[in-house]
């Protein structure tokens, strides 16, 4: 077990959140536009980039590759990726625990006609194949091996095609868009998704040089160009940063504005805590969440954007169990998302799981207990309920959450949250 996975979190529990916390930029944008760098073959600087742990371990990665990345503030990098000859990290063990290393396959194949890697990991929770994602590489003429936990792409000439993805595929949409910025000829993306982060790094793309158009919507057209260059590029807010810190204002009875963000992101989130009584107030990119009255129970169906986020499904569980009745909430994106609910069964939270749906029985009140976060925003779940609970909670296996939350400690902490972070 590595060290940093013995730093825990101690929360004790029953303090309203009150005050103001800014977003950071977004995680799920960063780790895309990290590896899309090396598209350029030239300097790039990106700022506004969360200080999380998936940004340093991509930036650790190009620098293997021989890419030159350079801090220039605190949450800006300067990445020249000129002296990269190939996009080979099979060798970087790291890469296994970060499912966005596989966006390096994207990219070395539009660069260089080929690339390989590990076999992607991240958060286990459950079956998030990367079949789209070779599909997509195959339709564009590329031979595509998996031997070893390593995955190899390698085409003579990439050209341009129309792919259908099966299923609406974050990751497979980004891929593809990085692959394809260079081939030969146009490319369609049909059903392909339309999250903000995808408008993001299409964007960045473009700055570069690239001519994407339909980000944003379930068509995405690509004119493949001979060649990008460098470009300065701002990340967006981070919508689930956001949504969390939401979700952790309402359950606390709280009063918090949450600074940087844009509003339209976050209307599935709004819509939902406006339903259950929270007063949520817009102004201009910021938000103010007000919780005064007993909280009403709902039901919650998490859906590609812009439906309800799948990553907000753990906190907003936790939010639940404080709810007046019974919710329901089902999970359509991934299967094995609700491994948390024994953790938050542990601090008193009454909750039954049949299959991708989870009856939430609102309780008078959780109680402090000793957890161990199991993922990212199961991480996140846990420490909202370690907000409400009785005594005191104490969260293990917390560099899953400093994978995706930036000083999570230290905003809650602003927020007038009891809340201190352990390193052992």
């Amino acid at each position: 077990m590595s060290a940093n996975s013995m730093n825990r979190l101690v929360i004790e529990g029953g303090s309203k959140l009150q005050g103001s916390v800014d977003i950071s930029g977004f995680k799920n944008s960063a780790i895309a536009i990290i590896p899309a760098a090396v598209l350029a073959g030239d300097i790039c600087v990106i700022d506004n980039l969360p200080e999380i742990s998936d940004v340093k371990v991509l930036a650790g990665i190009l620098t293997s590759l021989g890419a030159t990345v350079t801090e220039k503030g605190p949450k800006t990098l300067e990445i020249n990726t000129r002296n990269i000859t190939e996009c080979s990290y099979a060798e970087h063990e790291i890469a296994k625990d970060i499912r966005a290393s596989y966006y390096l396959l994207g990219a070395g194949l539009g660069r260089f006609k080929k690339a390989t890697g590990v076999y992607p990991g991240g958060c286990s929770i459950g079956s998030r194949p990367i079949d789209q994602h070779i599909k997509g590489f195959e339709a564009m003429g590329a031979k595509v091996s998996i031997e070893h936990g390593l995955v190899s792409v390698e085409a003579e000439r990439l050209i341009g095609a129309e792919i259908y993805l099966d299923v609406v595929s974050v990751g497979a949409t980004i891929n593809i868009m990085l692959a394809a910025t260079m081939a030969e000829g146009n490319t369609i993306i049909e059903n392909a998704a339309k999250e903000p982060h995808i408008v993001d790094v299409a964007n960045f793309l473009n700055c570069m040089g690239a001519d994407i158009k339909g980000a944003g919507t379930d068509v995405i057209k690509i004119k493949g160009v001979e060649e990008l260059k460098g470009c300065n590029h701002t990340v967006i807010p981070d919508q689930i940063e956001a949504g969390t810190y939401m979700i952790a204002a309402a359950a606390t009875n709280g009063d918090v504005v949450i600074n940087n963000v844009i509003p339209k992101h976050l209307e599935a989130i709004t819509a939902k805590l406006k339903e259950m009584g929270v007063e949520v107030v817009e102004n201009g990119e910021a938000l103010r969440v007000t919780a005064s009255k007993p909280l009403k129970s709902v039901s919650v169906k998490t859906l590609v954007y812009p439906g309800f986020p799948t990553d907000l499904q753990q906190p907003m569980t936790s939010l639940l169990t404080r709810a007046n009745g019974n919710s329901i909430v089902t999970e359509t994106i991934y299967d094995g998302r609700f491994k948390y609910v024994d953790e938050l069964k542990r601090m008193g939270a009454n909750i039954k799981v049949e299959g991708r749906a989870a009856v939430i029985y609102g309780v008078d009140r959780l109680s402090g207990a000793k957890v161990c976060a199991g993922d990212l925003r199961a991480g996140a779940a846990l420490v909202v309920a370690g907000l409400i609970a009785d005594g005191v909670t104490e969260i293990e296996n917390i560099h899953f959450i400093d994978r995706g939350y930036d000083n999570l400690a230290e905003k809650l902490l602003s927020l007038g949250a009891k809340i201190k972070r352990i390193e052992e």
